[in-house]
């Protein structure tokens, strides 16, 4: 079983996750801290994830970007995505040189 709870994404499924982008801000959601925990445990991926907001319009479809960008890797046969709101999203989370582009 592969973990990583640090994104200082050197694991593969980190750099592959942060393929997917904010529609709105065109920043990958691992760069805006939206990803807690990503496992890898016999060919299933799940990724333990938040979005900036409750009613984030976005939603829906970051969610089926990252489960379709995870299962084109061949040695994946499924993805589970947990969606949580705690501990809740802030622009803390964010990576450093991000955060200073965007605020």
């Amino acid at each position: 079983m592969q973990k990583k709870e640090n994104p200082e994404h050197d694991e593969p499924y980190w750099k592959i996750v942060n393929t997917v982008k904010d529609p709105e801000l065109d920043v990958g959601i691992v760069d805006l801290g939206l990803v807690y925990d990503i496992t890898v445990e016999n060919g299933c991926v799940t990724v333990t994830m938040t979005l900036t907001s409750l009613g984030c319009p976005m939603g829906p479809e970051i969610m089926a970007e990252v489960e379709d960008t995870l299962r084109q890797q061949k040695e994946i046969s499924d993805v589970k995505i947990h969606l949580v709101w705690e501990p809740a999203w802030t622009p803390e989370r964010m990576h450093p040189d991000i955060r200073e582009l965007l605020l």
